[in-house]
């Protein structure tokens, strides 16, 4: 940066790119684009009220997501929930993966990783009652968070990767979401993370397999 110039915030347009994404993913949250629908950018332009380059921008980060997919001929569209197969599927590469980051991290935990497995789990507490994606967002992107720094204190690089690769929480939250969901998963996190800051491997790989097997299990009636 220059000296004498200061940066105050993000530039317009990106603040607006911003927005146009939100708004998008918020309608295939919530379903008012099924999935399998079609995503008319002229369409979406006129409704909210810009022009087609931040709709495209949007719809590119949301592909890369998973959320939406770009057929030749036919644009974008909604992009399927999770069918039986590929639910089972995630959970038994998260199974695999997960409870060995949380042990491995467990093994690892210092004075610096305590401290943001408690900065982490102080955010996002509130439970949304609602089932509209605006209200619950905060718990989904706190999920994505926190098991994110799980990976991280792991610290294997490839391993995060992989994990972040499924946006994993965008799509079972997709699945179904209630206010009990929320305070399970708080719940939840919290001996996941207690474990780690304790030092305890087997705690913290018990801990994190017991919660995804429960959120598999609360999902599960939700996947056709």
């Amino acid at each position: 940066m220059e000296a004498g110039v200061e940066r105050v915030g993000p530039a317009p347009r990106q603040i607006l790119t911003d927005s146009v994404y939100d708004a998008v993913k918020a309608l295939i949250m919530d379903d008012a684009v099924p999935p399998g629908a079609k995503l008319n950018m002229d369409a979406l332009a006129r409704d909210l009220a810009v022009s087609q380059t931040p709709i495209r921008e949007a719809l590119a980060r949301l592909e890369s997501e998973r959320l939406v997919l770009k057929e030749p001929l036919r644009g974008y569209t909604s992009a399927p929930l999770l069918d039986r197969r590929a639910f089972e599927d995630l959970y038994e590469f998260r199974l695999h993966l997960e409870p060995w980051a949380a042990g491995r991290a467990a093994e690892r935990a210092d004075d610096g990783s305590r401290l943001e497995l408690t900065a982490e789990l102080a955010t996002g507490t509130e439970v949304p009652t609602s089932g509209r994606f605006r209200e619950y967002q905060p718990l989904t992107t706190h999920d994505a968070r926190f098991h994110d720094l799980v990976m991280r204190l792991a610290d294997n690089t490839t391993a995060r990767a992989a994990l972040a690769d499924t946006h994993c929480h965008l799509h079972i939250f997709r699945l179904f979401y209630s206010s009990g969901t929320g305070a399970t998963v708080h719940a939840e996190h919290g001996a996941v993370g207690a474990a780690i800051s304790a030092g305890d491997p087997a705690g913290a790989e018990a801990a994190m397999r017991a919660h995804l097997e429960a959120a598999r299990d609360r999902l599960r009636p939700h996947v056709h």
